[in-house]
């Protein structure tokens, strides 16, 4: 059996010089023994350079959303106490307007984060349900239904301490407005409240007259 040749090639460059510019003659010596002339490089070429190193990836914005965070409705959020770091999250949200149900002043740096970005606070200050004494007055939960139900508030964010508890009585009233049954209302109550689940919320839930609850025809929403 015949060998098989190696598929060899042997450059001979020669090089002669012009006015226009220098040619290269290059001949190829191998297998078929072709020969192959380079075309003339002027001087006037620019030789090109390396390839400068990509750019370093941009820094990715992380965006963190506040405790307990999550949708109740198109156009309406609930949560815990937004702080600092919270702030990109919400600034994409586009949120027109904050409801807070705590009876202490509105953190500054929170303050200036809203009045940067256009929100209005609606605040609502109640008290959780504590035994014995302390309990959430219906009146203002009433209240605090009309602005959350009201589109001209919206993008419009819920919160008290935790998102827990007076926020969860709120969004339970909420649900009963949209007639859930109170067997999905409790589940979602529990789902946000954890271990620290207060009978005194369901209580007050179930027991809360809807009918309270004065909406403006022309701006509730249309999943209501």
């Amino acid at each position: 059996m015949r060998p098989k040749r190696a598929n060899i090639v042997f450059l001979v460059v020669s090089r002669r010089n012009s006015k226009r510019g220098r040619t290269l003659k290059v001949r190829a010596r191998g297998m078929a023994d072709a020969r192959v002339e380079a075309a003339t490089v002027s001087e006037h070429t620019p030789v090109p350079r390396p390839l400068a190193p990509p750019d370093a990836p941009a820094t990715e914005q992380v965006f963190v959303p506040p405790l307990n965070f999550s949708m109740v409705a198109p156009g309406v959020y609930r949560s815990g106490y937004p702080n600092k770091r919270n702030f990109p999250f919400l600034k994409r949200l586009g949120l027109r307007s904050i409801c807070y149900l705590c009876p202490e002043d509105y953190l500054h740096a929170n303050s200036e984060f809203m009045q940067q970005h256009g929100i209005q606070l609606l605040q609502f200050k109640i008290l959780g349900n504590k035994e014995p004494f302390v309990d959430i007055p219906e009146e203002m939960i009433a209240s605090a239904l009309a602005a959350v139900l009201d589109t001209r508030n919206h993008p419009l964010l819920i919160h008290c301490n935790k998102g827990k508890h007076r926020t969860g009585c709120l969004v339970g009233c909420l649900r009963k407005v949209q007639r859930w049954s109170l067997t999905q209302i409790f589940d979602e109550y529990r789902r946000f409240a954890g271990n620290k689940v207060r009978m005194l919320d369901q209580q007050f839930i179930e027991l809360f007259a809807t009918s309270q609850v004065q909406l403006a025809p022309r701006h509730k929403p249309a999943w209501l």
